[in-house]
């Protein structure tokens, strides 16, 4: 019986040693001796719409001021610090390689400790572990969280992250609004050649017809057969007047052939004004159309011109723009690794391991017996 116990007393100080000691002291050596130091730089940044509209928290304070946050362009930013854009960027003549593969960094967290290709995919993955962009949903505030082993790279990296991330919405807001007036500046060139054409096509219909607006030609016309039909009222009152009192008068013939000739001038004047092909009523027809189109393309001309100007308008209106809020900070001491709290972690999980295949342990000794 005794040893049997004694057995099993050796397996569980054996497991002890494997789950508890072995743990801790590989721990001691990484956290005590071999861990490097890291220093984190952090800014946090808002960027802010005059148009949109306000969140909560926060965002109702940025709204009471005129101001409202511009998720889309926020998210936009977020996107390009942590994409491979950006890593080339701030590795421009290998700056952010050299950061992060200084002699004093360990093997185990410099960047080419445990040797490998070291291309630019691995360089990216290592980047993206190193650089965070958190974006707080309720306040719109985004904050940027760098990680290097040196209180100047954290910090020198982060404020070239936060100024790409301050140029990128500047030339999403610029392109933007040039789209936003080159578009309406496309609306405005078409109505204007729309009108040309249609003030161009009324002039050489005016010159084919003869005419330059028919209605008002029509009713100056209308007035002329209104006085002749007059004068043949008059002419023939008094011819009916001479044949009736001195039918030998000479002025007879005269009366007659005038009223014939008045008679003829009307029916001319009627059959230009409503008859045939190239009446006024026909004319003022194809007239009317060539008027319509020219006074449609003058309205939709003025349409785009204040289109145009709107455009314009808003285009001044719309600067999204990147709100600092905390600066970088450039660390005076190292935040990580923590190096008693990774110790203690390792003892109480090693512990939690240690009991638990012990107790598996006695189990299935008990069970075998």
């Amino acid at each position: 019986m005794l040893s049997r116990v004694s057995t099993i007393f050796k397996k569980i100080n054996a497991l002890f040693i494997v789950c508890v000691v072995l743990p801790t002291l590989v721990s001691v050596v990484y956290f005590g001796f071999i861990a490097s130091d890291i220093y984190i730089s952090e800014s946090r940044y808002v960027v802010r719409s005059p148009e949109k509209s306000a969140g909560t928290g926060l965002g109702m304070i940025l709204a009471s001021a005129g101001f409202a946050s511009a998720s889309e362009e926020a998210h936009a930013a977020l996107s390009f610090v942590e994409s491979r854009d950006a890593l080339a960027a701030i590795n421009k003549d290998g700056t952010y390689e050299k950061a992060v593969t200084r002699p004093y960094i360990s093997s185990l967290d410099r960047f080419d400790g445990l040797g490998g290709d070291n291309s630019f995919e691995d360089l990216y993955k290592y980047y993206l572990k190193h650089v965070k962009v958190e974006n707080d949903v309720a306040t719109s505030i985004s904050t940027l969280t760098v990680r290097a082993y040196s209180s100047e790279d954290a910090f020198r990296i982060n404020e070239r992250l936060l100024d790409m991330a301050e140029e990128t919405i500047n030339r999403m807001n610029l392109r933007g609004r040039k789209d936003m007036i080159r578009f309406a500046q496309i609306e405005v060139d078409e109505a204007q050649k729309r009108t040309r054409d249609a003030g161009l096509a009324l002039a050489a219909y005016r010159n084919r017809e003869g005419v330059i607006d028919p209605e008002l030609q029509a009713t100056a016309q209308m007035e002329m057969i209104s006085k002749l039909q007059d004068e043949i009222i008059a002419t023939r009152t008094q011819l009916t007047q001479l044949k009736q009192f001195t039918p030998k008068n000479p002025q007879i013939p005269v009366l007659e052939n005038r009223s014939e000739a008045l008679d003829r001038e009307v029916r001319n004047m009627m059959g230009a004004l409503a008859g045939g092909d190239r009446s006024l009523a026909r004319s003022a027809v194809e007239y009317q159309r060539y008027f319509l189109e020219q006074q449609l393309a003058e309205k939709q001309l003025a349409v785009a011109l204040a289109s145009l100007e709107e455009a314009r308008n808003e285009a001044r209106r719309q600067q999204v723009y990147v709100e600092r809020i905390a600066l970088p900070n450039k660390p005076d001491s190292p935040l990580e690794p923590r190096r008693m709290r990774g110790i203690l972690a390792t003892i109480v999980l090693g512990l939690v391991a240690w009991g638990i295949l012990s107790m598996l342990v006695a189990g299935v000794k008990e069970h075998a017996q």
